[in-house]
């Protein structure tokens, strides 16, 4: 809860529990809650979850006015204000990313791309691959700087993902008030040398900035962060001209067990890879281009891609046939949509995996029995880990979402903050050591660091 979230009911408790006869300045504490709720709409906003509190503030500002007895009521009230003060907004808290640890600030900013020589499979329309991308980047922080949105476009966005999530579609709204870590548009970070590259692939329903509390802490450690938003396959997309593209539920089969289901897979995650690769050809050209944001700041030789789910796949084809990656890391990777070439022929680059226990658990399916074949493949191996206590979306900051996130189905039992204490661990490490050459202490086979993780 934010400050004056707290403020406002603890001031209506203590009104309530004060019984007569009471001080001048308690009486004043109706009114003093009302100036603070209109200071809450201005400077914290509006939520739905806080209905309850507003409608009691307003309850006891008025009552004085008709010289109201308020004994009556006055437990009946405070019960009430306990429950309701505390469960919605504490249940169904403003998310908030964590504040990066690095040593540089970090500077956010999005790009739409328009690939004229690849065609866009899902539209229904004869057009180009069009899709957005966000970049998170060590950063100046300027005297006029202004923090990001968690999300760009919330008012879009929050009711796509409650849709994803079987929720109401007004469930999420104060995603709205999120606040990235991250400032809008501000210089680049001045440096004598460049930045290593790290492109991230979200997973199916997905969007570009569902890992943003991992993007901001790369960048604050000073790699740029590409995060790509594959539309028709991202929960919603929504380009600056208006346009909004709804996820295409026919791009990848809701029936795991249709004959084509690998076929059709195998299609989106090469629109994906060929969307990596496009971004890496803009990328090369800002750092060729004068007065660009990056110019000449991008090492282009040391690039790193890691995905979740099927983005996780979308990252193995793409270092599979780009020699271009120099290391990649697939979060509970979706493997059924990489190609045969790729699982038989494995992986040269530097190559490590995390998985939720919820994944490996499932050591019958087709994703398990596909990653067993592929796995002894790879020629430059960093291992496998498995996360105990954790499901398939504690990859993301989609548990941030609310407390009781393991009984909404996004996260497992492990808590929250200690899954993203043991996922940064492992993302920074890797892409330290293979990107930046610093010697990890993780990354000794053995994996014994944390008691919550297993080698696979």
């Amino acid at each position: 809860m934010r400050p004056l979230e707290i403020i406002i009911p603890l001031l209506l408790l203590v009104y309530l529990l004060w019984q007569a006869p009471r001080p001048q300045t308690i009486r004043f504490i109706p009114a003093l809650t009302l100036v603070l709720t209109l200071a809450h709409f201005t400077l914290e906003g509006y939520r739905w979850q806080m209905i309850p509190i507003y409608v009691l503030t307003i309850i006891l500002a008025i009552l004085p006015i008709f010289n109201f007895d308020m004994k009556p009521v006055a437990s009946f009230l405070t019960l009430g204000l306990l429950a309701v003060s505390t469960a919605l907004p504490m249940l169904l808290p403003v998310p908030k990313v964590a504040t990066p640890s690095g040593p540089f600030a970090v500077g956010t900013t999005t790009y739409e791309f328009t690939d004229t020589a690849r065609k866009e499979l899902y539209s229904g329309k004869d057009e180009a691959r069009r899709f957005m991308v966000q970049v998170w980047y060590p950063a100046e922080v300027t005297s006029t700087a202004k923090h990001a949105k968690w999300m760009s476009e919330p008012e879009i966005y929050a009711p796509a993902i409650a849709g994803f999530l079987d929720l109401p579609s007004f469930f999420l709204d104060h995603l709205a008030l999120s606040i990235s870590p991250a400032y809008v548009d501000v210089p680049l970070a001045k440096t004598s040398e460049a930045f290593p590259v790290i492109l991230f692939s979200h997973g199916w329903n997905g969007f570009n900035a569902q890992n943003t509390g991992q993007a901001v802490e790369l960048a604050s450690r000073g790699f740029v962060v590409i995060s790509t938003q594959h539309t028709y396959g991202a929960v919603i997309t929504v380009f600056p001209d208006g346009t909004v593209a709804m996820n295409n539920p026919k791009a990848l089969p809701e029936d795991a067990e249709d004959p084509n289901y690998e076929i059709v897979a195998r299609k989106l995650v090469n629109q994906w890879a060929g969307d990596s690769a496009f971004v890496l050809d803009q990328f090369q050209d800002f750092d060729q281009e004068a007065g660009n944001l990056f110019y000449q700041k991008l090492d282009m030789n040391r690039i790193g891609v890691y995905g979740h789910s099927t983005g996780g796949g979308a990252a193995i084809e793409f270092c599979g046939t780009d020699p271009r990656c120099k290391a990649v890391l697939g979060m509970d990777p979706f493997m059924r949509p990489v190609s045969a070439e790729v699982i038989e022929s494995g992986l040269s680059q530097p190559s490590f995996f995390m998985f939720s226990q919820g994944w490996a658990d499932l050591t019958d399916s087709k994703n398990n029995k596909l990653f067993n074949q592929f796995y002894p493949n790879i020629t430059n191996n960093s291992g496998v880990i498995v996360i105990e206590g954790t499901k398939h979306f504690d990859f993301s900051d989609l548990p941030l979402l609310s407390p009781i996130a393991p009984q909404l189905g996004l996260k497992g039992p492990l808590n929250g903050k200690r899954v993203t204490v043991i996922v940064d661990s492992y993302l920074l490490d890797f892409f330290e050591m293979t990107l930046y050459n610093k010697p990890s202490a993780l990354f000794d086979g053995v994996f014994k660091t944390y008691n919550e993780v297993r080698v696979r």
